[in-house]
């Protein structure tokens, strides 16, 4: 099978269940942000002098896989019919669970902090503002159509722990917060 199939040269693409959309579609763009923060969490990953920071961006990459596949799918059936593209309350409270496992070893935060520090610390921050824009996408879309109010709280979830992973790099990394 060849990687190019000239289906979109036009300008559309398929989502799942055969529905054509132009590729400026609000559920294209949605999903395209959630894949660009995918592929940073790909690089995050790379960089991770920790097993365990590196296990848990893999799960959220996972994740985000299935949150892709669920706003791919405009009759939201995706998630029953394959259980890997189901995303519900347990992926949200592992991400809740991460958040206060982190934050419990930092300092209280008394201040804003501006992104940078080490270059993991920094590319978390990146891959919160893009979490955020994927968010911002997503409720544009809720707008339109129905979106599995789930994936909405993971997205804000999910930047509430990268901005925890953040601090906790730059920590282990020995690099001191710059606040504003």
């Amino acid at each position: 099978m060849k990687i190019y199939t000239k289906t979109g040269d036009a300008g559309d693409t398929g989502l799942f269940g055969g529905a054509r959309v132009g590729k400026d579609h609000p559920r294209v763009a949605a999903y395209g942000d959630v894949d660009e923060l995918n592929a940073l969490l790909g690089v995050v990953k790379t960089q991770a002098a920790d097993a365990a920071l590196a296990r848990l961006l893999g799960d959220v990459q996972r994740d985000l896989f299935a949150l892709g596949a669920q706003l791919a799918d405009p009759t939201a059936r995706v998630g029953t019919k394959r259980k890997k593209a189901a995303i519900g309350p347990r992926n949200v409270a592992r991400l809740e669970r991460a958040i206060d496992t982190r934050q419990e070893k930092l300092p209280a935060l008394r201040a804003f902090i501006l992104p940078g520090g080490s270059p993991t610390g920094a590319f978390l921050h990146l891959a919160r503002t893009i979490c955020r824009r994927a968010e911002r996408t997503v409720v544009a879309l809720s707008r339109r159509s129905a979106v599995d109010p789930t994936v909405l709280v993971y997205l804000n979830r999910l930047s509430d722990l990268l901005f925890v992973l953040a601090r906790s790099e730059n920590r282990r990394a020995g690099r001191p917060e710059d606040r504003w």
